[in-house]
């Protein structure tokens, strides 16, 4: 869902499920603590978020397809398709209107395509190795869904007037969620995808909009179909990693990179507790999913450059190695530099060849090859270093006997740190940068850091 300035927790009263009878309560969604089952496939993966509309001049299915072998070099793994659902005319903002204003839930968008294109791309990426989530709007719908004959599966004011879920999304009608009806019907067509189409997981927008209970019923029934990957457009929302979702979105991270890309002088401690928190703040082997981008960042807060500066391919890198799987917006692997416009037809350029791809394609290599930076209880946690440069952030990440040291410079000189990792980080390692081996013999390791840019020692090789 497109973000605004300010981000607006909803404080969910009633806390029931897609199937109320079942529902558990509050108190039973917040003592589960086993955590939500990861896909095997996912442990590894990083995951790519696909525009259909702005992807090609054609913004079609058919025209996407002919871009999978080029993402399959990529190396990513889960592509996430946002909204593909025809959109509402009724209070459409621009010409094509948000796809997050869904007219039909069991439909796709004919400018798209039809059901037999999207079913074929959907075999295609199976073929060729992806896994295929979709973008799933459960907060509310456009104002001429085809829900809009029962009234009473929607929020009302007191005079019986269907409301906006706020006074910034007037293209949307909020759905009501004590509505039992409205709540099965949300369910069913969520299991049509799946078992009309073979989808793997749902990307679920403004999440913490919905009862947790909701979601937690959602993948139940779900994964009685077949394991589902689900990622959470929320953050701060602790029940719904317990047994709702798997991942959910670092906020957070990406707000500090921001900061940290616009501050005149930073240093390490500026990203120190940030970092913390991707250790603390997920257990269960729930994660977050990592970025600089996306669609919301790049329509409305600007793209990575315009908000990083030369701070892009350094914070790449981080977010890339710590805790989290990275999401490669639609464009960003060829460093496309350029808003795309997100209620008109807009399309993305695509050069014959970009050095950003090749630094993506590395980056998503070091993530699949070495287990400590898989995701959530399959990698490692994170370990922070006071080294002796304060402009240099430093730490590592261990899983066995797979490692991963990293050092980022923020500064816009050549540096050097010592730091004290322990015995445990003695033995063979490659210079990410250069593709050498060596070997570390002392507990403490100094690293030079070139201006502007980032070590990676590993134990895996990439190339």
């Amino acid at each position: 869902m497109r973000k605004f300035v300010t981000v607006v927790l909803v404080l969910v009263v009633a806390l029931v499920g897609f199937t109320n009878p079942t529902s558990p309560s509050v108190e039973t969604a917040a003592a589960v603590t086993t955590g939500r089952p990861l896909p095997s496939w996912a442990k590894s993966a990083s995951i790519y978020e696909v525009n259909i509309r702005s992807f090609t001049t054609a913004g079609t299915f058919k025209a996407f397809k002919a871009h999978l072998p080029r993402l399959k070099k990529l190396g990513v793994k889960i592509l996430w398709l946002m909204p593909i659902h025809p959109i509402s005319e009724t209070k459409r903002i621009g010409s094509l209107g948000s796809p997050y204003a869904v007219a039909n839930y069991k439909q796709v968008n004919p400018d798209m395509g039809t059901n037999a294109d999207f079913l074929s791309l959907v075999k295609a990426a199976h073929a060729s190795g992806f896994k295929v989530v979709l973008d799933w709007v459960a907060n509310h719908t456009g104002w001429d869904n085809v829900w809009m004959s029962n009234p009473s599966w929607y929020t009302r004011n007191n005079a019986g007037v269907i409301q906006p879920p706020n006074q910034d999304w007037l293209d949307v009608a909020d759905l009501n969620y004590s509505n039992a009806d409205m709540r099965a019907a949300m369910l069913d067509a969520m299991k049509y995808w799946v078992t009309t189409f073979d989808i793997d997981g749902f990307r679920c927008d403004y999440a913490n909009g919905v009862p947790t209970a909701a979601w937690e019923e959602a993948a139940r029934q779900l994964d009685a179909i077949k394991p589902m990957f689900m990622l959470a457009e929320s953050e701060g929302v602790a029940d719904e990693l317990n047994s709702a979702f798997n991942a959910n979105y670092s906020w957070s991270l990406l707000s500090r990179l921001n900061s940290v890309a616009n501050t005149s002088d930073p240093d390490a401690s500026y990203l120190t507790s940030t970092l913390d928190s991707l250790t603390y703040t997920y257990e269960n082997g729930s994660f977050p999913v990592t970025f600089i981008t996306n669609h919301d960042q790049n329509s409305w807060n600007g793209t990575e450059y315009e908000r990083l500066h030369g701070f892009v391919n350094r914070f790449s890198a981080l977010y890339f190695t710590v805790p989290g799987m990275p999401l490669i917006y639609s464009g960003q692997e060829v460093g496309f530099k350029r808003r795309l416009q997100f209620f008109d037809k807009d399309s993305i350029t695509w050069p014959k060849s970009s050095s950003m791809t090749t630094f993506y394609t590395k980056l998503v290599s070091l993530k699949t090859k070495n287990p400590a930076l898989w995701n959530g209880s399959a990698g490692g946690e994170l370990v922070q270093y006071d080294g002796t440069n304060a402009k240099v952030l430093t730490y590592s990440r261990q899983k066995g006997s797979s490692k991963v040291v990293v050092a980022i410079n923020l500064g816009a000189s050549k540096a050097k740190t010592t730091i004290d990792t322990g015995s445990a980080f003695k033995g063979f390692y490659y210079d990410y940068s250069t593709g050498k081996k060596f070997k570390v013999t002392s507990s403490r390791m100094t690293i030079s850091v070139p201006a502007s840019g980032f070590v990676i020692y590993s134990t895996a090789l990439v190339k």
